[in-house]
């Protein structure tokens, strides 16, 4: 085991354990900021069904090309952001 992990562990432990012998009756509540929801992913659902209906009917277009060129470039882009 890591000493790093050791001494985290412990010391979370012992601030658990004097917070709650100290503030057993402070009641903290969480209340998440209506701001940072996200809210619904914009989704297309016709678009959706349009695309599920051709893989199931298998005449949903493969083109290798293109499926390559899009790996390529999200392999450039995430070796860009690191």
């Amino acid at each position: 085991m890591d000493a790093r992990i050791a001494r985290t562990a412990a010391g979370a432990k012992d601030g658990a354990a004097s917070a709650a012998a100290t503030g057993a009756s402070e009641q903290v509540t969480y209340q998440p900021s209506e701001a940072l929801d996200p809210g619904q992913a914009p989704v297309d659902a016709e678009r959706v069904a349009v695309i599920r209906h051709a893989i199931e009917s298998g005449t949903y277009p493969v083109i290798p090309t293109k499926i390559a060129d899009a790996m390529i470039a999200a392999g450039m882009l995430l070796r860009a952001q690191a």
